[in-house]
């Protein structure tokens, strides 16, 4: 998993509340266990036509918010099934960052499990810093120092240690598991002598 210190970018700035994880990643999508080439379904019932042709409407088809690194959305961001596809759309699009009033449970976790940071703000925040987005002013995520800069003004933001140290060093749970191989190792070879029949 890529490491999560540092992100600059202008905003993109999805103001819908409620958006759920079948309106990030459609079901017709999850045939896959692939966390690549999902970008390109991101919001697509938003992002595209009835024939399959771009929405020159919608934000993530404006330049410069295709390459946008941080979306700004409404509160209850990823609510719905428990689908991994939904960080996994958001990722190969290009986002890094969800800054959001809320977030559901299962959506918040399964973020840091796949490199995203979202963080969670008071409303007034998003639409104060929302007037980066329409200017097309960079903003910036410092997650050491739990810092989010916009313009000359700067905001903390919460986040649990255990999860910023995972994202800080790029460590999902496979990391995390290969961290402990040595003493599984001693255990299974343990196991194996105690209990030969297993």
């Amino acid at each position: 998993m890529e490491k999560f210190v540092n992100l600059k970018s202008i905003p993109s700035y999805l103001s819908l509340q409620n958006i759920d994880t079948d309106m990030i990643i459609p079901k017709q999508f999850l045939k896959t266990i692939k966390r690549t080439g999902l970008g390109k379904s991101l919001f697509y019932e938003m992002r595209y036509d009835e024939s399959g042709n771009l929405n020159k409407d919608f934000v993530l088809n404006k330049h410069p918010y295709n390459k946008s690194k941080i979306l700004l959305a409404g509160k209850n961001f990823g609510c719905g099934s428990s689908r991994e596809h939904a960080p996994w759309a958001l990722l190969d699009f290009g986002i890094r960052c969800v800054i959001s009033s809320s977030f559901a449970d299962i959506f918040y976790n399964n973020c840091f499990k796949n490199g995203i940071l979202p963080i969670v703000v008071d409303e007034s925040l998003i639409e104060e810093i929302s007037g980066y987005s329409k200017r097309k002013e960079e903003i910036s995520v410092d997650l050491a120092k739990q810092e989010i800069k916009y313009g000359n003004k700067l905001t903390k933001f919460k986040i649990d240690e255990f999860k910023k140290k995972c994202l800080l060093n790029g460590l999902d749970d496979i990391d995390l598991s290969l961290a402990k191989i040595n003493d599984i190792t001693k255990y299974e070879e343990k196991l194996s002598n105690l209990k030969p029949w297993i």
